[in-house]
């Protein structure tokens, strides 16, 4: 059985010629075949395409060619992302017959480091919202429990990951989007520094709120493709030079003396207390690795303005054509954020940039004592497939389809580095994660200490009944 083999595993079976690429992608295929239907995660396959490009693999390493780092990888795409040959629709019915001529610039790296494209992830209309459903595809249900969501917009990436369809995937983030399904489905998602993974093509190259971002079923995994996607290209200006040794080598480290802060709400926002509970059940494992932990936030007061002010705008610079000429295509939720970007004034989208400024020094200092931040990654654990949104929250009423989702994009707002490992699960075998928080571009750190708490957690192979 490969396919909850770890990643580089795999590689190291197709690099000692213990399994072939085309062995590799065939058994991740059929796993697709039996479980995708069920679950619905990925969206969009092509398998005969994926088969014959193994076979060229096992040709070349036949020959004694370098493939790249990742050896034949099968990997699926979130279908907000650029694939060339592949439909890619966005999840929106103005888009559903698109298929693109060029790849984006991360998905050329991916397969310049051997991946193989088996097809594309499913994610809701336009990324927007943490419930992975469209009038595309339908909805992707939860890898944990059929009835619930797989979080979003990657949930299809998540899902397909926990259900072993493939052992990487990409996902890109807003205001959660690779945390949220990651922590929904008990598998690992960075969200790195803007810039470290480059983007292009890009409406707006300076947009530094949303990046893409690894996810895996573990840290080392994780690590694996964020060496092959990360590295600075001059046609995103915001991209920088990645260090130069691989992320993925090296992530044992002693944190003997580390100090860790743990907030559940950061002062601001309401969390379900079976998220509470899971957390707190395993915050002695930081005891374990010899760190001193202390309940502290930084001060996000000015965070919801400013997030909302500077995802309205984004919503605007993205999709304002798309709501002038298909407004009966998209969802509200959708419309709503486009309309409010049109609504904002010169003075609102200058003071949000201020206040993010603001935002982002308080937590640095707060980062010049503490050597991590540890919370949530969600307010709440896994709801209803059939409920759009989050409405309340331990009684508290929620005013946006977002606002439920402020423990990932208050971290958003500040650019820092933040990853989802799992951490356990609640009494009705739903998953939570917990969130880490690391410093400036610190990448490297935040995986080994990621890498740390894993180890010492030791989850085991939780696998969902419906991928068995």
């Amino acid at each position: 059985m490969l396919y909850f083999k770890t990643a580089l595993e795999l590689v190291q079976m197709v690099s000692t010629k213990e399994v072939s690429v085309q062995e590799l992608v065939s058994e991740h295929l059929q796993q697709v075949d039996r479980v995708n239907p069920n679950v619905n995660a990925i969206c969009t396959l092509v398998a005969d395409l994926a088969l014959d490009q193994s076979k060229e693999m096992d040709r070349a390493l036949a020959q004694g060619k370098d493939v790249g780092l990742l050896q034949g990888l099968p990997i699926a795409i979130k279908d907000l992302t650029l694939t060339k040959g592949i439909r890619t629709t966005f999840g929106s019915p103005i888009y559903k017959d698109f298929v693109p001529d060029t790849d984006a610039l991360f998905v050329e790296r991916l397969k310049a480091a051997g991946a193989i494209v088996i097809g594309k992830t499913n994610t809701p209309e336009f990324g927007a919202g943490s419930n992975t459903f469209n009038s595309v595809f339908g909805a992707t249900h939860n890898a944990y429990d059929m009835s619930k969501t797989a979080g979003g917009s990657s949930g299809g990436a998540a899902v397909a990951l926990a259900c072993g369809m493939i052992p990487l995937a990409d996902g890109s983030d807003l205001g959660g989007s690779v945390r949220n399904p990651a922590n929904f489905n008990n598998v690992v998602g960075l969200r790195p520094s803007p810039g470290r993974i480059p983007r292009y093509p890009r409406i707006d190259a300076w947009n530094t709120l949303s990046v893409v971002g690894p996810m895996a079923r573990c840290v080392t995994d994780a690590a694996l493709m964020l060496s092959a996607m990360a590295g600075a290209d001059q046609r995103d200006p915001i991209s920088f030079s990645q260090h130069s040794r691989p992320f993925h080598e090296d992530l044992d480290a002693d944190f003997t003396g580390t100090r860790i802060a743990w907030s559940q709400d950061l002062g601001q926002f309401p969390v379900q207390r079976e998220v509470v509970e899971v957390i707190e059940n395993i915050l002695p494992k930081f005891g374990d690795m010899g760190c001193v932990i202390e309940e502290a936030h930084p001060d996000f007061s000015g965070a919801d303005d400013t997030f909302q002010t500077l995802r309205a705008q984004m919503y605007v610079s993205d999709h304002a054509e798309d709501l002038a000429q298909h407004r009966e295509h998209i969802k509200d939720t959708v419309v709503w954020n486009i309309e409010k970007g049109l609504e904002l004034s010169p003075v609102e989208i200058s003071r949000a940039q201020s206040q993010r400024t603001v935002l982002y020094h308080r937590v640095r200092e707060f980062l010049d004592y503490y050597d991590f931040l540890v919370l949530p990654v969600s307010q709440v654990v896994p709801f209803s497939i059939e409920e759009e949104w989050v409405r309340e929250i331990e009684g508290v009423e929620m005013k946006t389809y977002i606002d439920w989702m402020k423990s990932c994009w208050y971290i958003t707002l500040v650019g820092l580095p933040a990853i989802s490992v799992p951490c356990g699960f609640t009494s009705h075998g739903l998953p939570v994660g917990i969130q880490m928080v690391g410093k400036h571009h610190h990448e490297r750190h935040l995986l080994k200490f990621a890498y740390a708490f894993e180890q010492a957690v030791q989850l085991g192979s939780a696998y969902p009944q419906v991928a068995l």
